[in-house]
């Protein structure tokens, strides 16, 4: 072969290999075999899940920045993953017990804020339950929350009443949230009284007014109400029963209270609790309850006379010609707190 064979020759050989190389270099950037599983690649495969094989081909080929990408691929717009606050709806569908400072103001700033009874009422859970942590009491009163939750004791749906008052419980077990709560008592005083017997919101108003009469200081506010209490006594279940029988106990341990308590009209249905079947945890509140009267009224005698009182009177069932004749049947009781209580009425 002559020289211009073997250079026609060489230039072609040139040409084959060359191709050959560019497809190898075709097929290892645009043809490579699929990730094994668990690799990185098999979650980029995934999110272009649904795109033709050419469509697939250019993500490889051109990568797009990460939110435009999303934002065609699945039509969700990229949302940061740093995120330095969570958004107050965030905060409502998943509440903590126990939330940040500024979480918890956002909380109150939207109870304030809202008219929807739903948002409310959401609000006011996430209230109640982060008022179960003593810092966050303090917090709630700092951000001026106090009267935000109470003033939804005027919301004029029962489970918006409900849940304020749940919150309100939380709070008032803080001393110095209670200087603010007082406000509020004739008003909680005045639910209890409305609502539905042995209904949750009346039981909610009742935990309230338990805290609230736990000291002296605000026992005055609920005197108007002490006929509605001895009614539940004498009406209401079980459970209303222990609970506004809690009420009473705090309040006859004050011998200021005493002469109004023992004045209120009574109904005869209540000398039927001072029995053996009844429910111990009553009865031991109820011997409580005219235990402490007994005693507060022994020394206001010289004070107020028996005679002060009416026929239909609480003292007149308790203390009168036949009163304590209930005794009877408990002098054998087996449970000694029952004995210690009947104890101190006799003696």
């Amino acid at each position: 072969m002559g020289p211009y064979g073997r250079t026609l020759l060489g230039a072609l050989l040139g040409l084959v290999v060359g191709s050959s190389a560019c497809y190898w270099l075709y097929k290892r950037l645009f043809k490579s075999e699929p990730s094994k599983p668990g690799s990185s690649r098999e979650d980029g495969a995934e999110a272009a899940k649904g795109g033709d094989e050419s469509s697939a081909r250019r993500l490889t080929r051109a990568p797009e920045a990460p939110s435009a990408l999303l934002r065609r691929v699945s039509g969700i717009t990229l949302v940061s993953k740093v995120r330095e606050t969570p958004t107050v709806t965030g905060i409502l569908l998943n509440p903590s017990n126990n939330l940040d400072a500024q979480h918890l103001q956002k909380v109150i700033e939207l109870l304030e804020a809202t008219e929807e009874s739903s948002v409310r009422k959401q609000a006011l859970i996430t209230l109640s339950n982060s008022a179960a942590f003593s810092v966050n009491q303090d917090l709630i009163r700092y951000f001026g929350g106090l009267p935000v939750i109470g003033n939804m004791l005027s919301d004029p749906v029962p489970e918006i009443k409900e849940q304020a008052l749940n919150a309100l419980n939380n709070l008032s077990m803080n001393m110095r949230n209670q200087e603010q709560l007082k406000l509020y008592i004739e008003h909680i005083c005045a639910v209890v009284e409305a609502a539905p017997l042995n209904s949750d919101l009346q039981l909610a108003a009742l935990r309230v007014l338990t805290n609230m009469s736990v000291t002296n200081q605000y026992q005055d506010m609920m005197v108007n109400s002490l006929p509605c209490f001895l009614r539940l006594w004498s009406h209401g279940n079980e459970k209303t029963q222990i609970h506004v029988l809690k009420v009473l106990v705090n309040l006859s341990a004050n011998p200021s209270v005493t002469t109004d308590l023992l004045n209120t009209q009574a109904p005869s249905s209540l000398a039927s609790f001072f029995h053996t079947c009844t429910n111990d945890d009553i009865l031991l509140r109820a011997l409580t309850f005219v235990a402490n009267l007994k005693e507060n009224k022994t020394r206001e005698d010289g004070i107020a006379a028996h005679s002060q009182y009416h026929e239909d009177s609480l003292s007149s069932m308790l203390f009168g010609d036949s009163g304590q004749t209930f005794l009877v049947s408990l002098l054998h009781h087996s449970d000694t707190e029952v004995k210690k209580q009947i104890a101190r009425i006799i003696t």
